[in-house]
């Protein structure tokens, strides 16, 4: 179990690298730019008063930019969702499915490890590798954060990448559990990035249309909380978000235990037993 770990935490390498330092560059550039942002306050404002309310129902009220916290929520955690989500998606679709359409996982399956230590040592390298990526976006913010002007310790900063985490488990999950139930790790994939989409678009569109307030009540983006975090982590949702993901992951257990693994390619949706319900029909010669 420990060497798959290890196996599969060494291919999240280049995810590491890659998403890691994106999310370290952004939050080092963002951090400085604070003080300028409340030294022009006023003009500023000024300004963003100008853009349409549709705008500002998807990154916040831009009046909170004056505190660390809300300009950390609308410059930072605003979009963070939409773009984490993205690694969820990927990474969770071929956690599993990615060795089987290529004609590995059969191999690795001959080897003497069962099917649920195999998946729960993917799963760990998975969340294992989550956390490093996130990590880098809170080293970012802290390297330079004694002279940004923001009144906030490292601790605080860690508050808002808890829910980051809790996201990208979920939307993990998602991909996870659709890849062992549809033919393919791409429609998988799609399927998944679509609802990612959805979650963000009906979020921010629920705040102008009140009819999508009870929808967007359902989605894991209702119960994200940003950069306000750092004045007090909610951990209900949290933990709810987390409850979810591992039931997800749970299902895409039970599923991989049940199913056939393909030797190589895409499958099909493994409906046969339809087939067999069928009435028989006689021939009429």
């Amino acid at each position: 179990m420990r060497a798959e770990f290890t196996s599969t935490l060494r291919q999240f390498r280049g995810q590491i690298i890659s998403w890691g330092l994106a999310l370290f560059l952004l939050s080092l550039m963002l951090v400085p730019f604070y003080e300028s942002i409340t030294g022009n306050q006023s003009q500023l404002l000024g300004y963003l008063e100008s853009f349409p309310e549709e705008f500002t129902a998807f990154f916040g009220d831009f009046t909170s930019m004056g505190t660390p916290q809300g300009y950390l929520d609308i410059e930072y955690f605003s979009y963070m969702p939409l773009l984490i989500g993205i690694f969820a998606v990927l990474a969770g679709s071929g956690l599993i499915a990615a060795d089987e359409e290529a004609g590995r996982l059969d191999l690795i399956a001959a080897q003497p490890l069962s099917r649920t230590r195999f998946f729960v040592s993917r799963v760990l390298a998975f969340i294992s590798a989550s956390i490093v990526i996130v990590f880098f976006g809170w080293l970012g913010m802290v390297l330079l954060l004694g002279k940004s002007g923001m009144d906030l310790t490292p601790a605080q900063l860690v508050l808002p990448f808890i829910p980051v985490l809790a996201y990208i488990f979920i939307f993990a999950a998602l991909a996870l559990v659709l890849s062992m139930l549809m033919p393919s790790r791409k429609l998988a994939a799609s399927v998944s990035g679509l609802l990612l989409v959805a979650d963000f678009f009906i979020q921010g569109f629920s705040n102008l249309i009140t009819d999508l307030e009870p929808i967007a009540r359902f989605m894991p983006s209702h119960y994200f909380q940003g950069g306000y975090a750092m004045d007090g982590l909610d951990l209900g949702p949290v933990l709810a978000l987390s409850g979810l993901a591992l039931a997800l992951a749970l299902l895409a257990l039970w599923r991989y235990r049940v199913r056939d693994l393909r030797v190589g390619g895409e499958g099909g949706w493994g409906m046969s037993w339809l087939k067999r319900c069928q009435p028989a029909t006689d021939s009429i010669s």
